[in-house]
Formats: structure tokens, C-alpha cells, sequence
């Protein structure tokens, strides 16, 4: 998904940038919208410089042509910068296309036969039946069937999933593939509102909206814009009112310098870009407002299992009873476990193996293994010689051991209800009548969390774990993991609850959900990151869709969003700072013929009035291009109080905003004199 800066992606903007030039697009930007109007008029004062009058000398054309070129590059330069972020988007849109193809499908009829339409033909609510080696048609959700579905088109992973009827799995997405067996799926979406389809328009930008946070901003920037119209346009008088006079370029040139032309361009850039970077995580955010509102979350609900758990249970302890030792109690475990293939039993034969017990998986091929069942709560091995090893649940191992008139160790229990306390779960091995001892299972924390959790509190993010555990698990696995707070026992309505409770104290909430029964808390949440796995339901509900279907991914989504806001008040600030050396550059350079005394001001000791100008206009206008990779890649965050970030940024963009333009402007002015331009 991640794409690069391609040669196809830079002609396309160049291309863009001038097409941008439209009046009808670039009023949408009232900054950029004045510099063009600014360019505008300075041609026409190059073909007649006298057309609003007043004096000018003989070279009066080339001056007026001089910031004619430079206004105009300006406002290409800001449409690059959009263009260059917009260009990345349709990259990846154009690679999601590609999985549409001329689908055809094979829709049932009311008699129960199957008809072959093209998929364009699909309607909410008809049913198709997909085969192995078949693209899936349509979104939809599975009502028959389970087999393995490749969605690398989609994610860019390779590992196929496993989709089928029922439980929270049952979403299957357009253009993906069936690799095996046979599914009926339920058509979910018309033609053109696929999830392929609202991705593609997503990625595009085409349905992108401005943000609150930038609506607001863009409002500043046009207020700020018509101030320092009025401003400018009162500069004449004056100058008359002191028996002096000003060109209507050089005023052109002063207000364009005046207005924060920098934040002006690169603001839309700033905003896609926050979108780019989420997709690069594979994630697809239905609007720019749900990556910012990610920038100012304040709690973050996780899910246990499978987001701060790995999800699987693994044996993490041996624990003897009686007079059995270690070793005789990995030897039965191992025994129990040896065709056993889910993680529990896995883990188990991993462990032993790490402790010096190994065993040949060939050496009893003769043995039936016996698979874990929900009514016997057991698994393991039946031997050849009759000899039959289990592990399973404490309780149920103990009636099975006293069926066959054996007796419970008298130590069991207390080894047991240690585990329970730790938040573990107890597994009991048997062979024969004889209990050996227990398995110490735990739902392993997954590395770097506590960490993870740490960099969160440092940003002012409360972190709330749900898990349908019991309190005691619950609390164990809050306690290694580090997260602030946690809640047992869980049910649907209380993820509801908790979320509506923070947003009543004012704060910003995400969470992560896949299952139908999250779509209410994923729809309420300020930040709702839907799993691709899960229901329809759910990703409909959110307004974030992880491809991935990783959950840990809200970290990376916070991080984005608050490098986000970072970004575009980094690039305010330096575009405003810009303004204290344009100011030196300009102001002594309008009125120092008729008031001397000004000179005093040109501390830059420019060459002279028109290079003072050219100088300032050129580094106004050379500063957008350079600042793109910027506004593209995004300020680094770092997990920092807020008031650290603002003295930071101050010092970094603020007072660094102010003297990189002092150095810029000097060094094109000594650019231009050298070429013989400071005379024009």
C-alpha cells in the first residue's frame, strides 16, 4: 500500500497544479485565491504600467513582470503541494482498481437454480454461490459454507483467512478470492457503494472534507487575509500624506508577503497527507475528521484478547502434586499433548521441550489421539497398551479420576486456586486413575505493551481494558500489561457506558471492535477502528477499517492524528514567524525615499528597494516547495506533555521561522545583485 514519490505521481501534480489554476478552484483557498488575483493584475500593469496611474520609471515593465513570475510560481508551487498529496492517493487508488474486474456471478433464482449475470447486476439481498478459484462478486456476508479467502488484493497480505456462517467472521469483501471449498453469500451493498468502491473514493480524495479543525484555521487565515487587505490598502494615503508614493506592485508584493501564504499552501497538502499516513498503515479512515479526532483522544478502550493478549492460552509452568516430580509430570503432559494442534497444546510440548522432555511424534502413531470436546472439557491420548493419558479442566479430570476409583491429591486444590489467583487457568494431567499434576496456561501479554502504554500515558491518554474474565484474571493481565483501568466481565452495553460516560466529561474516546455486537460502541466512539475480519455491522459502524485487523494499531492511528495536528500548528507558526523578516525586507524598502530615517530599519542592508522586494517575494514563494516533504512526511511527536511540545515547537518553528528568512532573503539579494537585477 505504501507508495513512493514516483515519476508518474510528480508529472501528474505538475500537470494538476496548473489546472488548479481554475478561479472556481482556487477561490476555495482565499490565501492562494488573493496571491493569483495579485499576478493578475501585475501582468497587466506589465503591458501598461501606468494603468492605475501614478509614476514609475523607465524599467517600472520589468519590476511588474519580475512579481508577476514570482506570484505566479507562488500559487503553482501551493498547487503542487496539494497535487503531490493528491497524486499519492489516486497511485493507490488506480492499484485498487485493478481488483475490479468484468466479474461475472452465479445468482440464485426463487426455484433454487442458478443463473450466471455480471456482477454489475448484483442487488442488496440476492444471494450467490462462489467456488474455489473463484473472485468473490460482491460484499456480503456468508450464509452457508467456510473456506479460506485470499484478501491480498485488498491488504497487501499475503496469508489467506478463513471466512464462513455465523459468529464474527462471516464478512466477506468484493474482488477478493476464494481459494478453497464453497460459500453462499448474501449481497449486502448496491452497485458503486461496495467497501472497494467507498475505498477507492476515500484513498482518491475525492470525497475528502475539510476537517474541523481546518475549516476553523482556513477561517483565521481568510480573516487574517482581509485584515491585511485593509491594511495595505491604506498604505497609499499615507505615502501620499507624506509627499511620497507607492506602485501598486510593490503593495501587491507587501500584502502577499503580509498574508501566511505558507500555511495558505501547504494546508490541504498537510490534511491529506494525515489520511496518506493512516493508509499506510494499511488503515482506511472514512474521513479526515476521524484521523484528527484521533489527535485529541483522551481515552482509548482496548479489547483483551487478541489486542493486549496474544489470545492464546500457552503453557507457562509445570506443577507437580503428590509424590510426582516435574519431569514425571511433563513426561504425561507432553504425552496428552502430542497431536494436539491448537496453541494450548502446542505450548505445552514447546515448554517441556525447553525443560529436556521431547518425544517422537512417530513412536506412537499407533495411539488414537482424543480431541478436546465441550462436554468432557478434556483431550490426550489413548495408548496403545490401553493406557489412556488427559489433561483438562480441574473439575472435570477429578470426576474422571474418581470414576475410575482413583483419589484426588491432597495438594490439588491449593496449587490450583494459586494459579486462579494469578489470573491464570489450571489445566489437570491424568494418566490412568493417577492425577500428575497441573498446567499453568496464561494469556501471554504481548511484547512491548506495558511500554506502549507508557508512551500513551505520556500524551495524556487514560487506557481502559475490557475482557469478559472474571475480576481477578481481569486484574492480573491490567497489572502486567500496565494499562490505567480495566473492566470484568464486560458485556456490549457496558463498553456503551463507559464510552458515554468519558465523552460526558468532555473527552475524546477511541476504541477497536469487530464483532456485530460492537457496532453500537464503535459507532458512538469519537474513533471507531472496525476490524476487516469482522461484521458488515461493525465496519459500518466505524468510521477507521484495519485492513490488518490488528487492534494494537489505535496506538499507531493516535500517533497519527497528533502528528496531524502537530504538523499544521508547526507550519503556522513558521509561516507567521516568516512574516517579522519580510517585514524589514519590505517596509524600509517602500517608504525610505520619502522618510530616510527608515533606512535605519534595513538591518539586512538589502542592495536595494526593488531587490529588498524581489528578495522577499522569492523566498515567499521558494519556501512552499521546500516545506512539501515536511507537510508530506509530518513532524515527528514524541510522546511529550503538551506544554513541552508548545515551548518546543516555539523554539524549533517559531524562532527558527524567524531567522532561516532573515538568512534566505540576504542571500537572494546578494543572488540578484550579482546577476544585475537589483537596479530593474
Amino acid at each position: 500500500m505504501i507508495q513512493t514519490m514516483s515519476k508518474e505521481i510528480v508529472n501528474r501534480a505538475l500537470m494538476d497544479s496548473f489546472i488548479k489554476l481554475n478561479p472556481r478552484v482556487m477561490v476555495k483557498n482565499p490565501v492562494m485565491f488573493v496571491v493569483e488575483v495579485g499576478a493578475a493584475i501585475t501582468l497587466l500593469l506589465t503591458v501598461d504600467p501606468g494603468l492605475f496611474g501614478g509614476q514609475y520609471g523607465p524599467h517600472q515593465w520589468a519590476f511588474n513582470l519580475a512579481v508577476c513570475i514570482i506570484l505566479l510560481l507562488t500559487v503553482l508551487f501551493g498547487n503542487f503541494s496539494e497535487a503531490i498529496a493528491e497524486g499519492r492517493g489516486k497511485a493507490q487508488a488506480e492499484s485498487l482498481r485493478k481488483t475490479k474486474t468484468d466479474l461475472m456471478a452465479h445468482r440464485r433464482k426463487p426455484d433454487g437454480t442458478y443463473e450466471l449475470v455480471p456482477a454489475t447486476a448484483l442487488r442488496k439481498g440476492d444471494t450467490v454461490r462462489v467456488t474455489a478459484g473463484e473472485v468473490i462478486p460482491s460484499d456480503g456476508e456468508v450464509v452457508s459454507g467456510i473456506g479460506s479467502v485470499d484478501e491480498s488484493a485488498i491488504t497487501g497480505e499475503s496469508a489467506p483467512v478463513i471466512r464462513g456462517a455465523g459468529g464474527d467472521f462471516s464478512s466477506v469483501t468484493g474482488g477478493t478470492k476464494l481459494l478453497s471449498d464453497e460459500l453462499l453469500v448474501r449481497v449486502t451493498v448496491d452497485p458503486g457503494e461496495s467497501f472497494l468502491d467507498k475505498m477507492i473514493g476515500l484513498v482518491e480524495g475525492a470525497s475528502r472534507q475539510k476537517t474541523p479543525n481546518e475549516l476553523a484555521l482556513s477561517v483565521l487565515l481568510a480573516g487574517l487575509t482581509l485584515i491585511f487587505l485593509i491594511v495595505v490598502d491604506t498604505l497609499e494615503p499615507m505615502a501620499h500624506y507624506v509627499r511620497g508614493s507607492i506602485d501598486v506592485a510593490t503593495l501587491i508584493a507587501l500584502l502577499v508577503c503580509l498574508i501566511p501564504t505558507t500555511i495558505g499552501a501547504l494546508l490541504s497538502a498537510i490534511g491529506i497527507a494525515g489520511m496518506d499516513r493512516v493508509i499506510r498503515f494499511n488503515i482506511i479512515a472514512k474521513s479526515g475528521k476521524a484521523v484528527e479526532a484521533a489527535g485529541d483522544v483522551n481515552t482509548l478502550i482496548l479489547d483483551k484478547t487478541g489486542t493486549i493478549t496474544i489470545g492464546n492460552r500457552l503453557a507457562t509452568e509445570f506443577s507437580p502434586v503428590g509424590s510426582h516430580t516435574e519431569r514425571e509430570l511433563m513426561e504425561v503432559a507432553v504425552l496428552s499433548s502430542l497431536f494436539d494442534e491448537t496453541p494450548e497444546g502446542r505450548s505445552v510440548v514447546e515448554l517441556a521441550g525447553e525443560k529436556g522432555v521431547r518425544m517422537a511424534r512417530e513412536a506412537y502413531m499407533d495411539s488414537e489421539n482424543v480431541e478436546f470436546s465441550a462436554d468432557t472439557r478434556m483431550s490426550g491420548l489413548d495408548l496403545a497398551n490401553g493406557t489412556k493419558v488427559r489433561k483438562g479442566a480441574v473439575d472435570a479430570i477429578k470426576n474422571y479420576v474418581l470414576q475410575r476409583g482413583g483419589s484426588i491429591p491432597s495438594d490439588l486444590d491449593a496449587k490450583t486456586e494459586r494459579i486462579a489467583r494469578e489470573g491464570g487457568t489450571p489445566l489437570a494431567v491424568v494418566r490412568g486413575d493417577e492425577v500428575y499434576g497441573v498446567i499453568y496456561l496464561k494469556d501471554i501479554v504481548k511484547p512491548g505493551m506495558r511500554e506502549r502504554f507508557a508512551e500513551l500515558r505520556k500524551m495524556g491518554i487514560k487506557t481502559v481494558m475490557c475482557t469478559g474474565d472474571n475480576p481477578l484474571t481481569a486484574a492480573t493481565i491490567a497489572r502486567e500489561a500496565g494499562v490505567d483501568d480495566f473492566i470484568a466481565e464486560a458485556k456490549p452495553e457496558d463498553k456503551m457506558r463507559l464510552i458515554q460516560e468519558e465523552q460526558a466529561q468532555g473527552k475524546l474516546v477511541a476504541m477497536s471492535g469487530d464483532g456485530t455486537n460492537d457496532a453500537p460502541a464503535l459507532a458512538q466512539a469519537d474513533v471507531g477502528l472496525a476490524m476487516n475480519t469482522g461484521t458488515t455491522a461493525a465496519k459500518e459502524a466505524g468510521n477507521m477499517v484495519d485492513l490488518d485487523s490488528d487492534p494494537t494499531k489505535l496506538i499507531e492511528v493516535v500517533a497519527i492524528g497528533k502528528q496531524l495536528l502537530i504538523t499544521r500548528g508547526a507550519i503556522t507558526t513558521f509561516s507567521i514567524a516568516n512574516d517579522v523578516a519580510k517585514y524589514f525586507a519590505i517596509i524600509p524598502a517602500m517608504f525610505v525615499q520619502a522618510i530616510p530615517s527608515l533606512k535605519v530599519l534595513n538591518i539586512m542592508h538589502l542592495t536595494s528597494p526593488h531587490s529588498a522586494i524581489l528578495s522577499a517575494l522569492i523566498f515567499n514563494a521558494i519556501i512552499i516547495p521546500l516545506l512539501i516533504p515536511l507537510a508530506m512526511r509530518g513532524v515527528r511527536y514524541r510522546p511529550i506533555s503538551a506544554t513541552s511540545m508548545l515551548v518546543r515547537n516555539i523554539f524549533l518553528y517559531g524562532i527558527g521561522g524567524i531567522i532561516v528568512p532573515f538568512a534566505g532573503i540576504k542571500v537572494i539579494d546578494l543572488v540578484l545583485a550579482a546577476l544585475g537585477s537589483a537596479h530593474i
